[in-house]
Order: C-alpha cells, then structure tokens, then sequence
C-alpha cells in the first residue's frame, strides 16, 4: 500500500479539521481557565484549619483523580436519562464534555495550587495582617498572584494535558479533531495519512499556546523586569505631597497596656504573666538573650501570635483577648493603629516599592488613588527611597528593603510602630541608614516598642528599656539603669552585644 501524500496535503486545508481546531481550542481553553479559577479555593480548602471543609476537599481531590475522565464523560453525557431536566444542558457535547473536564481538572489544578501557596513564605501573609488586610484580600492581592507564578510551568504543563484529552470528547460525538478523523477513514480508509493529519493538528494547537504561555511566563516575571525612571509625580512631590501624619487618637494615659499576657506552646511557656505599659509618645526597646521571648512578646501585640491568657488594650479599649492556641481575632478597623516591621523586611516582591507603600491604603480605601499616591511618595522621600520607587524588592539592598518596609508600614498612618530587630538580617555597614530612619520617628514623637540588639541605638532613642529572660521581663526601667546595673544577668548580656 503507497502513501497518498496528495491526500494527506490536502488534509491541511481541510474545512471540517480547522473547525475542530476551533472546537478543540475553545474547549481546552475554557477547561483550563475554570480549572485554574476553581481549583484555587479548592486548594484553600484543602488547606483549611476547618476539619470538615479540609475532608470535604480532599474528598473531592482524591475522587476526580481517580476517576478516569472516559468514564465521567459518558457519566455526565447520560445524566438527562435519570434526571431529564438536565437535558436542557447536558445534551450538548460541548458543554458536556467541558461540565467533565472541569470537574476532572478541577481536582489536578487544586494539588497544582497547593504547591503554590505552600512555596508562598508565611512571612507574606503575616505582612499582610499586620496590614490590617483580611483574608480574601490576602489571597487575592499576594497569595494568588505568588503562587500562580510560581505554579505556572505545572499549569502550562496541564493545558497541554488538556489539549490531548479533548480527543476522548469523541466519545459523546463531539466534533473535535480525532472525530472528524475517524469519519474520515472510515469512508476511504486511509488511516495513516488521516492520522498523520490529526496529529500535525494537535501538534500545531500544542506548539501556539506553548509559545503563548510561554510569553505569559516571562512576562510575570518580574527578576526579568527593569526599573522604570521616577515619574512625574515625585518630581513634584515637594510642592504637591501631602503631609503624613499619624491620625489623632483619644486621649488616654496608655497608647498600649498588656496586662497578664501569656503563651505556650504545648507545655512550653514562651511568655510568662507579662504586663507592660506605653503611653503615647514613649519609645520602649525590648532587650534579651536570644529565646527570651522578645519577639514573641512583640506578635502579640497586633495578633501575629496566639495569647493564651491575658489581654491586650489600645487607648484604653479592649483589643486582644485570650483566644487559646490560634491567633486571636483582631479588629480590622483598629489594626490600622499599629504598624509593624519585620525583621526579614516581608515586602511583597510581585510590587514595586511605591505599589508595597500603595497596597494598604488602597485597600482600606483611605483616599482616592491619586492622593494615596502622592502619601506614598512622600513616605518612600521621608525614607530616602523617592529614586528607588519604581524597583522592586529584589532589585533593591537589604537595607533599602528596609527602608521601604518602614514606609510601608507607615502608610495606614498608625499611632504605634513596632520593629522586629529590623536591623539583624542586614549587613553592618547597611545599618546606620535604618536606625537614622528609625531615630527621625522617635524624634517626631512616634510610640515605638523595639525589639533590638544594637544596644548604643537603644539607648539613644529609647525612654525605657524592657530586659526580658526566660519568657519574663526581669527590668523596664530608664536606659542609665540598664547601663549600670549590676545584676549579672544584663551584665553578661551587654558584654555580647553590639555598642558599635
């Protein structure tokens, strides 16, 4: 038997194969999107502290994955024969077999996802509470879009999974490629060379959204990206910036009182009965060993970390109570009053520096978009960083991070700073620029609990110093006090740490 080649080059201008391209694309492409679409809050649910949403979950994952996709078309292609007022839906092959893949999909997209967010650092959705953003916007504005790129060489790697599996739609008489194959060389019995043309086609359908995706790839990533040049609005930004100020508060004795706080971690106690008092206005650095419980103490104080018992109050209203071992539930409207800086910075690498300043504002919907960004601007000048507005995080020094990180933090205009050693993951000579920025606050009036080793610093600025040991504060006293202690504990302490 010879090779038709004239047939089988006539088989590339076929009418019938480009409209089941079309069909197998339009197909593929809907599957693949509501699977991307529907197997992220499947994988949230997956991974839920909610025991039955995360069984209801894993449930529908481990059933659709093991459920071989021929079976569930023909499945679904037959429901309106038990349930004949699916007919109306159902009996077209299209929206059957889509109804199937997506289901199908649904389930090896939601594992995709969940590797995804699993490779998200925690320290971005803490970032993300501290700014008082709560959960859905958490996932939509810094999970999702972290965990789809990184995913994506998985997601690109399904669509083409996709693609193939369109040919099993032949099954319930969709007109998709394979099936105009088969009716081909079922009249003239030409396998090889039809088959021969089926496979240039999902070949060429393949090869296009390869490139396609691809593209999308590259373009999400942004360590390909270069800065941009500041625009015109930070040229003006002398004359046109707003103030940045921290909104006015109640009068109260105390900005913050933490009375009876404690937290354990199984039947190890981390914070043992701890009670401090700040009033407004007062910079308290908090000093210790490592494993003291420092920076435990400071999590607390916006609802980072679980309190066990005790409570915590903001000008003199209730605003952390005990809530066992999860994080308490803290009100979204007063979480805007505390700012926090993290001591691996925590900046959203997907956004510029002037897009991390932006976030919270726009959220919490503070002012229109033009005046946030015009505050932005003004906080990133106050830093030091106007020029750098435009980089992102990974184009910018530790210490620049930083800075960045403070104006950040700064822009909810809240009336309380918090610093978790914002200077123990830098190097020594990128230090003096975040402490300057650090000192400047403390001279504007800031309250300011700061935890630190950098002990010169602490006593400059500080008007208070907390020595905390073995999950207890041992002195809150002036820093002179500290300095001239005689107590061997803070001696040994002080003699290994840094004055510099």
């Amino acid at each position: 038997m010879q090779f038709d080649w004239h047939y089988a080059l006539q088989l590339l201008w076929d009418k019938d194969f480009w409209r089941a391209c079309v069909v197998v694309v339009k197909l593929s492409v809907s599957a693949w999107l509501l699977g991307v679409l529907l197997g992220f809050p499947v994988a949230l649910a997956r991974q839920s502290h909610h025991a039955a949403l995360k069984r209801v979950a894993a449930v529908y994952i481990w059933f659709f994955r093991s459920l071989p996709l021929l079976v569930l078309l023909v499945f679904i292609y037959n429901l309106p024969q038990v349930f004949p007022a699916t007919s109306a839906v159902l009996s077209d092959p299209f929206t059957a077999g889509l109804i199937a893949m997506v289901l199908s999909e649904t389930a090896y997209f939601a594992e995709i996802h969940r590797g995804g967010i699993l490779s998200v650092p925690r320290g971005q959705l803490e970032a993300g509470r501290a700014l008082g953003i709560r959960f859905t916007g958490i996932q939509r504005m810094i999970v999702m879009p972290q965990a789809i790129r990184i995913a994506l060489p998985a997601l690109a790697n399904e669509f083409i999974t996709i693609v193939k599996l369109t040919s099993l739609v032949s099954v319930i008489s969709l007109a998709e490629i394979l099936l105009v194959g088969q009716r081909l060389y079922t009249q003239n019995f030409l396998v090889f060379e039809t088959m021969l043309a089926v496979a240039f086609y999902y070949v060429l359908i393949v090869t296009v959204f390869s490139r396609l995706l691809a593209y999308l790839e590259r373009h999400l990533d942004v360590s390909r990206r270069t800065p941009a040049q500041a625009g015109p609005a930070s040229v003006a930004l002398p004359q046109s910036a707003p103030a940045v100020a921290p909104r006015p508060r109640a009068n109260a004795e105390f900005a913050l009182r933490i009375k009876g706080v404690q937290q354990r971690y199984g039947r190890h106690e981390v914070l043992k009965d701890i009670h401090l008092d700040v009033a407004p206005g007062q910079v308290v650095s908090i000093i210790g060993p490592s494993g003291s419980g420092k920076t435990s103490l400071i999590r607390t104080i916006n609802g980072l970390a679980p309190v066990n018992a005790g409570e915590i109050d903001l000008y003199g209203a209730p605003f952390i109570r005990a809530a066992g071992s999860h994080p308490p539930r803290v009100p979204h409207d007063r979480i805007l009053d505390i700012g926090m800086v993290f001591q691996s910075f925590n900046l959203f690498p997907h956004r510029t520096a002037l897009q991390n300043v932006m976030m919270a504002p726009c959220y919490h919907r503070q002012a229109d978009t033009d005046a946030i960004r015009l505050q932005a601007l003004a906080l990133l000048s106050k830093v030091g960083m106007l020029e750098h507005a435009n980089k992102y995080p990974h184009q910018l020094s530790g210490g620049q991070q930083q800075r960045v990180a403070i104006a950040r933090a700064l822009a909810t205009r809240p009336s309380i700073m918090l610093f978790d050693e914002p200077t123990s993951a830098l190097d020594p000579e990128l230090v003096g620029e975040v402490l300057k920025v650090v000192e400047t606050l403390a001279k504007e009036g800031m309250t300011m609990i700061i935890v630190t080793h950098e002990m010169n610093f602490a006593f400059k600025v500080s008007d208070r110093i907390v020595f905390m040991e073995n999950g207890r504060i041992l002195y809150d006293v002036p820093p002179e006090r500290i300095r001239g202690s005689a107590d061997a504990r803070v001696k040994d302490f002080l003699r290994h740490v840094h004055f510099a």
